[in-house]
């Protein structure tokens, strides 16, 4: 199904002129330095969910330029929260099956979005099938239900498990892998939803692994630079790095604030971010997360080297009584932008998942912007607005936007959510906060983005994951 969406000059819907209400003056743009590039992923901005191993999500590439777009929806039956593009211009998707929650790998064809060949893996969790890479040489790395750590190429228009190396020794029956990126000697980091982290190295076959505290659980990704790995458990940021026979290892761990309750609109009881690097000099001198206060949660930014904590800033003010986020910020220079995710109705909860309180509540969005002050004393509210993300947001430096999906009630002024909800793709203005551009994508829930997210490719093409397939967005 193909849309002819409003040009750059249309007017912006009433709900998207209604985000900015709360928005701030101009401030600075944010500055251009990411966490490094990693020797052993893909392209930066593109080779993981949240674009790069440090989880910035950002890119130094530019999104759709002015004038009409054109979206394509690829239907697929399928939930698609990773979608990836490899150095050989060909996307990657995993994806999970509506019926039977099955994880399975799609090849994209880069002119339309559709699927050209996919492959099937062992289902695990619900998050089993959720986080995954793509090394440098454009290979998804990906653990199956099997607990096997996977390399899977494409060759020919053709899907092949490349390598295959078994993490069921070290991983016990019934633990699944959540979270896995490459460190800079090669070596693939995971995490468990149990508080299992660990290291396999591809060419020894060595396993090494660490246990966190008991009752600590992990529910999102991990994210590596040069000076270690982030892990955010339900109860506390970990940086690890590695012992001399790559055993994991505490450089330090700071308890954060999980809030009496999993919040409505989040998956997990503790923080809803991966872990994110930052900094204006190399990309990497801070990490964020955000707690789970109540009422309003917090952006926790800590000093990478020694784990100090910068400051703890309340965010998402504006959108409501109370805030939460299933998301991971954008993380670029010394800024760093949060999108709300409280009461966002989720199809489907991961196994265990403890009942929300309260049980349910209107999806209020939110975008927040802090920047981290410059001689590091602490940080500063920017600007908060009422914005209604339904996607992770993600910044293109190349153009000075942020993109996203913004879900708008069928009755403007509500804040409730139906299977009729129209999705616009927006731009977003990371100076003020101001929503720049709107277009229509679709209504009803064949168009949920489902907060997952979006991947700029080259040529300003966006691909955004949805509850059932993949948008291609691009000039019309």
């Amino acid at each position: 199904m193909r849309f002819v969406l409003p040009s750059r000059a249309a007017v912006l819907t009433a709900a998207a002129l209604l985000a900015v209400a709360s928005a701030a003056p101009a401030s600075a743009a944010p500055a251009t330095v990411l966490p490094p590039a990693n020797p052993y992923a893909g392209p930066p901005g593109s080779a993981t969910m949240h674009g790069d191993t440090g989880s910035s999500d950002a890119t130094v590439l530019a999104g759709p330029p002015a004038g009409p777009l054109t979206s394509h929806r690829t239907a697929l039956a399928s939930a698609c929260p990773t979608i990836l593009d490899g150095s050989d211009g060909i996307p990657v998707a995993l994806c999970t099956t509506m019926f039977g929650q099955i994880p399975t790998v799609h090849l994209l064809d880069p002119a339309t979005g559709d699927s050209t060949a996919q492959l099937a893996l062992t289902k695990g969790s619900l998050l089993g099938g959720v986080y995954a890479y793509l090394d440098d040489q454009n290979r998804l790395v990906v653990v199956d239900g099997n607990r096997d750590l996977l390399r899977i190429g494409h060759h020919n228009g053709t899907l092949t498990v490349e390598s295959t190396l078994s993490l069921a020794a070290a991983v016990p029956a019934g633990d699944s892998v959540v979270g896995l990126s490459p460190d800079w000697q090669g070596r693939v980091w995971f995490a468990t939803t149990n508080g299992l982290v660990g290291t396999a190295d591809p060419v020894t076959g060595a396993v090494h692994t660490l246990a966190l505290p008991a009752g600590e659980q992990v529910a999102n990704s991990i994210s590596t630079v040069p000076g270690g790995t982030a892990v955010a458990t339900t109860a506390a940021l970990y940086l690890l790095t590695a012992g001399p026979d790559g055993t994991p290892r505490i450089s330090w761990r700071q308890a954060y604030d999980r809030g009496p309750a999993r919040k409505p609109g989040q998956l997990s009881w503790g923080t809803g971010s991966t872990p994110v690097f930052f900094g204006p000099a190399t990309g990497t001198e801070y990490v964020a997360i955000t707690d789970n206060a109540v009422p309003h949660e917090h952006l926790l930014v800590y000093r990478a080297d020694t784990g100090a904590q910068v400051c703890a800033v309340p965010v998402l003010l504006a959108a409501g009584s109370e805030s939460g986020t299933e998301n991971a910020p954008i993380g670029a220079g010394g800024s760093v932008f949060v999108a709300g995710t409280y009461g966002y109705p989720y199809p489907a909860l991961p196994a265990g998942a403890p009942a929300s309180v309260p049980a349910s509540a209107d999806f209020e969005g939110g975008m927040s912007r802090v920047d981290v002050r410059a001689d590091g004393s602490g940080c500063d509210l920017v600007w908060d607005t009422t914005t209604r993300s339904a996607a992770v947001p993600q910044l293109t430096l190349g153009d000075q936007l942020i993109h996203t999906v913004l879900r708008e009630p069928v009755i403007p002024g509500t804040s409730g959510t139906s299977i009729l909800d129209p999705y616009y793709y927006a731009e977003i203005d990371p100076r003020t906060g101001a929503v720049v551009r709107t277009s229509l994508l679709g209504v009803t829930s064949l168009y949920d983005s489902l907060q997952m997210v979006g991947t700029t490719a080259p040529g300003g093409v966006v691909y955004q994951g949805s509850l059932t397939g993949v948008l291609r967005i691009s000039a019309g």
